[in-house]
């Protein structure tokens, strides 16, 4: 029955975080990162909310690696951003690790596919 309840702590905590995580980045604008559509696809947050996992779809792909680099080059800028917003709801603001979340090119791929 614990479990249910951290789960559930774990799913709420993730749907925060990832909506001030995408408003933050989004704030950040495209030029950020280099004329790169990104935006948060998911997050993931450990049981004991010390880590989340951050996934990003980027748009086009091929800025994906570019992106990924600015992203962990800001980590600690992002990750202060995020416990600046977020230190009334948290004790502990979770170390950031970010992801990238390839099922846009995966759908892409299968209409390439579908195409033929």
């Amino acid at each position: 029955m614990d479990k249910n309840i951290e789960s559930t702590r774990q799913l709420k905590v993730a749907k925060e975080i990832q909506k001030v995580m995408a408003e933050i980045i989004r704030s950040k604008g495209m030029a950020a990162f280099g004329g790169a559509l990104v935006s948060v696809s998911g997050v993931k947050v450990s049981p004991d909310l010390s880590v989340a996992k951050v996934y990003v779809s980027i748009f086009p792909s091929d800025k994906a690696e570019a992106v990924m680099a600015v992203l962990e080059e800001n980590n600690k800028a992002l990750r202060g951003e995020l416990g600046h917003q977020m230190g009334k709801q948290l004790r502990i603001v979770p170390e950031i690790i970010f992801y990238l979340d390839s099922s846009l090119d995966y759908v892409e791929h299968i209409e390439e596919l579908l195409k033929k």
